[in-house]
């Protein structure tokens, strides 16, 4: 365990490294800079998915683990109140929205081909992915009126707001458990799990939602549906993008929607593969814990992420702030990062080859769970 003194430097060290998120935008500015400069724009469109799925995997296991866990009596208590972790999640927004539109007017007056393009709007997808969903998903969380605003907006950038009530009044009430269609199932792909979590997650927040008015002897219609504002604030923006830029302005706001979204349901695949939930003699599942979701502990990603690879700890204590959410060696472990596990979902039969080893190694002497996953 690393000393008092120690524990201290890192946290502080993490602090401040927190501002990392800003690389990946930036690194869309770096790319428009280097096809002027050297040209290539079908190439430098891709260098926000070599720096993150390329890159990133590399420097995971060449930084290491992060070493510290804040004290729970001292440490805990002081930077759940530190202003700054909070200011830096809600800046997120101007950052992601100021993103959408520079990155559009380039997709625009850029002349690239169909792969150029495609490229573009998978690194401004990946970019919405990391700032709009990850930091969305932080804040939705939070109980200030400001912060779960802000995380619907960010939402509603990629057009995934449904995810701001299913996820937290579904996904975290059954996943693990077959009534979760954003946990997958012990030998499931990747592509027959995204089909399923894109129309849960659509369909499921609106029940939700509808349910939560009915007890309140509202109709689902009603202007206090939240996800009627969030929906509509998304078809504002796309609307937007269509009188700056026609109909190719709508593709590129829903595209990179798309992306977004899809990157997400990818990275939910992920935190949950082949894990469960027993159910009890009351018919009730146990409470969700520590050993329900994969952790990675890899320092670079977690700092990139905002600590969602603590994702053991989040699950147990889901109102947890980022910056002091904890690691737990007794929680299933991944092998790397998200980044390269994202790599791995993409590929199946690699997928299977890495994982499957690693459920069966969990559930070792109870096998007969895995029937049940």
């Amino acid at each position: 365990m690393p000393s008092a003194g120690h524990s201290h430097w890192m946290i502080t060290v993490k602090k401040y490294a927190y501002l990392l998120v800003v690389i990946p935008p930036a690194l869309l500015l770096l790319s428009q800079w280097l096809w002027q400069h050297f040209g290539y724009p079908d190439l430098f469109a891709f260098l926000v998915l070599g720096f993150v799925f390329g890159l990133i995997p590399l420097l995971d296991h060449l930084v290491g683990q992060d070493p510290v866990n804040p004290d729970e009596q001292q440490e805990v208590p002081r930077l759940s109140e530190e202003t700054f972790y909070r200011v830096l999640t809600l800046l997120c927004l101007p950052m992601q929205l100021a993103t959408i539109v520079w990155a559009g007017h380039v997709f625009m007056t850029t002349e690239m081909s169909w792969v150029g393009q495609l490229g573009w709007l998978l690194s401004v997808g990946t970019v919405g992915g990391i700032v709009a969903i990850n930091v969305g998903h932080e804040l939705i969380h939070k109980d200030p009126r400001l912060e779960q605003w802000a995380g619907g907006a960010l939402l509603a950038s990629v057009c995934y707001a449904g995810f701001k009530v299913e996820h937290v009044r579904g996904h975290h009430v059954h996943v693990s458990t077959p009534e979760d269609a954003s946990s997958s199932r012990y030998g499931q792909s990747l592509y027959a799990f995204l089909p399923q979590a894109y129309l849960h997650n659509f369909l499921n927040a609106w029940k939700l939602e509808a349910k939560r008015l009915q007890h309140k002897g509202f109709s689902a219609f009603s202007w206090r549906n939240e996800l009627l504002w969030w929906y509509g604030l998304s078809l504002l923006m796309t609307a937007g993008c269509g009188l700056l830029w026609g109909w190719m302005g709508v593709l590129y706001f829903v595209a990179q929607s798309f992306f977004a979204f899809s990157l997400l349901e990818v990275i939910n695949y992920v935190e949950h593969y082949g894990l469960h939930r027993r159910k009890l003699e009351s018919g009730r599942y146990e409470r969700p814990d520590i050993q329900h979701s994969w952790n990675s502990n890899f320092l670079l990603t977690n700092l990139f992420l905002f600590q969602l690879q603590r994702h053991s700890d989040h699950h147990a204590y889901p109102k947890r702030r980022y910056q002091v959410l904890r690691h737990h060696d007794e929680s299933p472990q991944l092998p790397s990062g998200y980044a390269t596990m994202v790599v791995l979902a993409l590929i199946p039969p690699l997928w299977f080859k890495v994982m499957n080893p690693r459920v069966e190694g969990y559930y070792q002497g109870e096998e007969h769970q895995l029937a049940s996953v």
